[in-house]
C-alpha cells in the first residue's frame, strides 16, 4: 500500500474510534442520567468538559507531532480516549467530569496530527477530497455509537457498552503500529516542546486573515454540530416521544449522511465552488435543516423525521473536510499542523460553549425544539457573513 493510502486508512480509522468514544455517553445519555440521578440535558456540560481538554490539547498537538510523529501522537491520543471512557465508569459525578476532560485531551491532538500526515502525503489537487474522506471518520464513529451503543447498553448495561468502545479504541491503536515507522519518518527526535508552542499556534492564526476566518466559522459550525450529535437522541426520546433505540437510529442516520456528504462536499469544493463559498452554502442548508428539525412532533411520520435528520446530518456534519483542507491550503509552508492546531483551538472552544448554552436554554425553556430553532438562526447568520465578505472581496 502506498504512503498516501496508508496514511488515509490509518487516520480515518483512528478518527472514527475517537469519535465513537466521544459520543458513547451522549448516545445513552437517558440511561446514564437516570443511573446517576441527573437531568439528561447535562450531556451538554459533559461535552463542554470534553472540549475544554480538546481545545488545550489541540494547541499542543501541532508542536508535539514534530517530536513524536503524527501517527504515534494519534496512537497515544486514542489510548487517552480509552482511558477517559473507562474512568467514566466510576459512579461519581466529579469522576465522570474528570473523565470527560481526559477524553478531550485524547481527542484534541488527533486532527492536527492527521492534517500534518495527510498534507505531506496527499496530492495537492485532491486535498479537499482526501481530507473529507478522512473526516468521514467523525460521523462514521458517531454512527457506530448511535447504532451499537444503545442496544448493547439495554442488553448488557451501559457500563459494558462504554467498556466495549474503550476496547475497540485500544485494538485500533495496536492495529496501526505496523505503519508507524514509514508514516513517522519525518519526525524530529531533537525537537523540543515548550509552553511557547501554545502561543505560537494562536499567533499564527491571529496573524493570518484566512486562518482567522476559518477559525471563526468553525467556532459556530463545530459547536452546533456537537449540539446536533449530542442532543438529537434526547430530543427524539424525551420530547418527540420515540423509543431510545429508535432515537439512536436517528443519530446513526444523521452521521451516515454526514459520512457520505463529506466526500461529496470535498469533491464539490475542489471542482465547483471555492471552499469559502461552499462553507457559505452549507450554512444556509444547515439553517433549513435545523429549522425543520425544530418542527418535529409525534404526528410526524418516522420516515419524514429521518429524512430531515439525514439532510441536517449531510450539512451540519458534512462541512469539516472542506474546512480542514482550506486550513491546510492557506497555512504557511511546513506549518500545517501548527495552523490546524491553532484553528482547532477556536473550533473546540465553540464546542465547549455551544452545547453548554444549548443545554442551558433547554433547561430554561423546557424545549429542545426552541434550541434547534436558535441553532438555525446562528447557522443563517454565519452563512450571510461569509457570502457578504465574499461579495465584498469580489467587488
Amino acid at each position: 500500500m502506498n504512503p498516501a493510502a496508508s496514511a488515509l486508512l490509518a487516520t480515518t480509522a483512528i478518527q472514527a474510534a475517537a469519535s465513537a468514544a466521544l459520543l458513547t455517553l451522549p448516545a445513552i445519555a437517558p440511561l446514564v442520567a437516570a443511573d446517576l440521578d441527573l437531568p439528561t440535558s447535562l450531556v451538554g456540560t459533559y461535552l463542554s468538559l470534553v472540549y475544554v481538554g480538546a481545545a488545550t490539547a489541540a494547541l499542543a498537538g501541532g508542536a508535539a507531532v514534530l517530536r513524536v510523529g503524527a501517527l504515534r501522537l494519534s496512537q497515544l491520543s486514542l489510548l487517552a480516549c480509552a482511558l477517559g471512557l473507562l474512568l467514566g465508569l466510576v459512579p461519581a459525578v466529579t469522576v465522570v467530569a474528570l473523565s470527560a476532560v481526559l477524553l478531550g485531551v485524547g481527542y484534541g491532538p488527533i486532527t492536527p496530527a492527521s492534517s500534518h500526515l495527510l498534507a505531506r502525503t496527499a496530492s495537492p489537487a485532491r486535498m479537499g477530497l482526501t481530507f473529507s474522506i478522512k473526516q468521514t471518520g467523525v460521523p462514521g464513529g458517531a454512527a457506530l455509537a448511535g447504532l451499537a451503543v444503545p442496544p448493547l447498553a439495554l442488553l448488557a448495561g451501559w457500563r459494558i457498552a462504554v467498556a466495549a468502545v474503550a476496547v475497540l479504541a485500544v485494538l485500533i491503536t495496536v492495529a496501526a503500529q505496523p505503519l508507524r515507522r514509514s508514516l513517522d519518518a519525518d519526525r524530529e527526535r531533537t525537537a523540543r516542546f515548550s509552553l511557547g508552542h501554545f502561543a505560537a499556534a494562536l499567533r499564527l492564526v491571529a496573524g493570518t486573515p484566512a486562518l482567522r476566518t476559518m477559525a471563526a466559522v468553525s467556532f459556530v459550525y463545530a459547536g452546533l454540530q456537537m449540539c446536533v450529535s449530542g442532543f438529537i437522541v434526547a430530543y427524539l426520546a424525551e420530547e418527540v416521544g420515540l423509543g431510545l433505540v429508535t432515537a439512536g437510529v436517528g443519530l446513526t442516520v444523521a452521521n451516515v449522511a454526514g459520512v457520505v456528504a463529506r466526500i461529496g462536499w470535498g469533491a464539490f469544493a475542489d471542482r465547483v465552488l471555492s471552499p469559502r463559498a461552499t462553507l457559505a452554502l452549507l450554512g444556509g442548508l444547515m439553517a433549513a435543516g435545523a429549522l425543520a428539525t425544530a418542527m418535529f412532533s409525534a404526528a410526524w411520520p418516522l420516515a419524514a423525521m429521518l429524512a430531515v435528520i439525514a439532510a441536517l446530518g449531510a450539512t451540519a456534519i458534512g462541512w469539516n473536510g472542506v474546512y480542514l483542507a482550506e486550513t491546510a491550503r492557506v497555512a504557511p509552508a511546513g506549518q500545517v499542523g501548527l495552523a490546524t492546531g491553532g484553528c482547532l483551538f477556536f473550533t473546540y472552544v465553540g464546542v465547549v460553549c455551544c452545547p453548554f448554552l444549548f443545554g442551558l436554554l433547554q433547561r430554561a425553556s423546557g424545549s429542545y425544539a426552541l434550541c434547534f430553532a436558535a441553532a438555525a438562526a446562528a447557522y443563517a447568520a454565519v452563512a450571510a457573513v461569509l457570502m457578504l465578505r465574499r461579495t465584498t472581496a469580489a467587488g
